[in-house]
């Protein structure tokens, strides 16, 4: 593993070659996370053609003003991280910390809200299964509604936690100085992969939450 002094791993030439690799090797899994999310959008919106209205019916019992929230405080992460990456090329260990402590209480305060939407799910019988309850004849579409939502944002917020467990990460190699302008490229690269967890969400959002209301 480089290190702040710029050691290049024995297998690269240089500094460059190096951090071009991980960039590469980065941004391919960023490609194969797009073809992954594609197919859960692809039939979410499938289905969503075929029952449009109970999907939008359904989607009215989501609380726009915490989807909101979440989206303010994700757009406010992609910021703090932005941030660190700058602090990371220019040396600014206390700037940098500050910026990974910043992204972590935002990424936890969007995982706290979506864990509280979700029990406010369970405690309106919302959630699919057994103990589903909708009167009607949408009922099947409307689970199939919660049933997508829960898979969609469930599978998001797993990568949010991933997402935070890289950020700890460069938290303690950060407390032992381990990044600056000659080495930053993990900050980098796990700041690529935090704002690609922020796009989703812009996707997910209107998708979920506004596409129905009048």
């Amino acid at each position: 593993m480089a290190s702040r002094a710029g050691q290049v791993a024995h297998h690269f030439d240089d500094a460059e070659q190096q951090h071009e690799a991980s960039s590469l090797g980065m941004w391919l899994f960023l490609v194969t996370e797009v073809m992954f999310f594609g197919g859960v959008f692809l039939a979410y919106v499938v289905y969503r053609s075929r029952f449009a209205t109970a999907f939008a019916h359904a989607s009215h019992h989501l609380d726009v003003r915490l989807g909101t929230f979440n989206t303010v405080v994700l757009i406010a992460s992609s910021l703090t991280m932005a941030l660190a990456v700058w602090a990371a090329t220019v040396g600014r260990r206390r700037a940098l910390l500050w910026s990974l402590f910043a992204t972590m209480l935002l990424g936890g305060t969007f995982l706290g809200v979506k864990a509280y939407e979700y029990a406010h799910k369970f405690h309106e019988h919302l959630v699919p299964g057994a103990g589903f309850h909708w009167a009607g004849p949408e009922a099947p579409a409307a689970e199939l509604f919660f049933g997508l939502y829960f898979v969609m944002t469930g599978i998001h917020a797993l990568h949010m936690v991933i997402g935070l467990g890289l950020l700890t990460y460069l938290v303690l190699r950060t407390r032992r100085d381990a990044f600056g302008p000659a080495w930053s490229t993990p900050v980098e690269m796990v700041g690529l992969y935090w704002h690609f967890v922020d796009i989703v969400w812009i996707f997910l959002f209107p998708l979920l939450y506004l596409i129905g209301r009048h």
